[in-house]
């Protein structure tokens, strides 16, 4: 997942049962999100988010025993800093999109002029 402190919560989450088992699958599989993201694989991370949505459901369908809150908390902390990550990364590839929506449309637009002016030529 990539940092020392990231890799040290996971563990404590893998030495534990229970709804720290159910966590450290949720911050693993949006470890591989970000991957998927960063490579532009939007149709696996959106398969992910599915099944990763379920299991946050599954994890927090009670609450987080008093034992395992600071645990609980420094793992969120890291799981909202990839979120933020992936919706930067999507904010990027919209915007990418746009553009490239925006050169397609003038191309067809060129196409189109080009092909009235061969027309009128006829």
């Amino acid at each position: 997942m990539g940092s020392a402190i990231t890799e040290r919560c996971l563990e404590a989450l893998l030495a534990r049962h229970g709804q720290c088992a159910l966590l450290a699958n949720v911050l693993t599989r949006t470890s591989r999100m970000l991957v998927a993201a960063q490579s532009g694989d939007w149709a696996l991370v959106t398969a992910m988010e599915n099944k990763r949505s379920q299991l946050i459901k599954q994890c927090f369908s009670s609450p987080v025993s008093e034992e395992n809150s600071a645990l609980f908390s420094e793992a969120l902390a890291i799981m909202l800093h990839m979120n933020e990550e992936l919706v930067a990364l999507l904010e990027a590839a919209k915007a990418n999109a746009a553009v490239r929506h925006k050169g397609d449309r003038g191309a067809h637009e060129a196409i189109g002029h080009y092909l009235d002016a061969k027309t009128g030529y006829l």
